[in-house]
């Protein structure tokens, strides 16, 4: 069957999927396309914890264990509609603008069209298509995939593509994150009684060190790898004290300090450091958690089979993260390639390249063919 790129897109932008809302509509009509591209699938579905209903697609071409995986995902970031007309596909100057026309509905269009250029009986190895919910809010769609799958686990695609937009570009890694979230407790009072303690004053002389800290990991090159630019950590604080008035100390102040994680870098390492300082303030650690980066050697199979695929353009790093991430501990190599710049993701007028859309479906194809055919 014959599927246009801009048509399928255009009819997947036109179905809002927020992530704060159900994605069973777009994912009802996903999987309609899917089953006209020759896929089987496999549904599997939770609530979140606003409780709205959400699902995600496994579709499987060919008999077999190991192939190629393409991953995308069916929610979006909020349209912000009161500046533009987000879920309404618009067509203009090669251009295809509306919200997750880059990020990511546009992509996930592509991988159909190109698995649907092959019948079932020509695949050596299998096919799959995934779209995915809840990526951009914590990646619960793609982690439900990597455990509970029968489609992907029994078969275990051997090599994979994560399709968010890259222009196009091969990407063998990405930055991580790590959290750490630090908490004061003082004493709420009226200030005119001086009875109680502003947890403010004593969270503070932390939030000094955090600022000295700051400085210092930007130029430490223990903190820093320059295959990526920047090469520095996006190390950031935030803080919190409820509300209080300016009339009342306290009760309460929390800091919550992130950076992104890199491939050799010493997260744990300044973890520890920051653990430590908070200790020695005798502030309450509420959590600290590390989320390894996503990392393939640039010399890999799969990096070579995308470069290839993609016009031999070199292999590259980019400091988002993706849902490559929950499948850190499967036997996949994955690579990032997808239609469209992630600086149009997210924005109002978000867009992808007509010319793009149509050129990744022709560069899904040429992996396919060297690793399924």
């Amino acid at each position: 069957m014959g599927f246009d790129p801009v048509e399928l897109t255009s009819e997947f932008i036109n179905v809002p999927s927020e992530s704060k809302i159900s994605n069973v509509p777009v994912s009802d009509l996903v999987e309609e396309r899917m089953v006209a591209c020759g896929l089987e699938i496999e549904r599997l579905e939770f609530t979140d914890d606003s409780g709205e209903r959400k699902v995600s697609l496994v579709g499987r071409k060919g008999e077999g264990t190991g192939g190629l995986a393409f991953m995308s995902h069916t929610d979006t970031v909020p349209g912000q509609e009161r500046d533009w007309a987000a879920f309404k596909a618009v067509v203009k100057e090669d251009r295809l603008y509306g919200r997750g026309s880059c990020d990511m509905k546009g992509p996930l269009a592509a991988t159909m069209i190109a698995a649907a250029a092959y019948d079932a009986s020509q695949l050596k190895k299998p096919i799959f298509v995934t779209a995915t919910a809840d990526e951009e809010v914590g990646g619960a769609g793609a982690r439900q995939v990597a455990q509970e799958s029968k489609f992907f686990n029994e078969a275990m695609p051997t090599m994979g593509v994560v399709a968010e937009p890259t222009s196009l570009t091969p990407v063998y890694a990405h930055k991580g994150s790590s959290n750490v979230i630090v908490q004061a407790t003082g004493k709420a009072a009226h200030t005119s009684t001086e009875l109680g303690v502003s947890a403010n004053f004593l969270i503070a002389p932390f939030l000094a060190e955090m600022a000295e800290l700051c400085k210092a990991v930007k130029t430490d090159a223990r903190f820093m790898n320059e295959e990526f630019s920047p090469p520095t950590n996006g190390f950031n604080m935030t803080i919190n004290d409820y509300g209080t008035k300016q009339n009342v100390f306290a009760a309460s102040s929390t800091c919550h300090i992130c950076f992104r994680t890199m491939p050799g870098d010493k997260s744990e390492e300044l973890v520890a450091i920051i653990e430590e300082k908070a200790a020695s303030h005798g502030l309450q650690i509420l959590s600290s958690h590390i989320t390894q980066p996503f990392y393939v050697a640039p010399d890999s199979d799969i990096v070579r089979i995308a470069s290839e695929a993609s016009s031999n353009k070199a292999p590259a790093t980019v400091p988002y993260g993706t849902d490559a991430l929950q499948f850190h501990d499967k036997p996949i190599d994955l690579v990032i390639l997808g239609p469209g710049s992630i600086e149009q993701a997210h924005t109002v007028g978000e867009y992808v390249d007509v010319s793009q859309l149509h050129e990744a479906v022709d560069v899904y194809k040429r992996m396919i063919e060297q690793v399924c055919l």
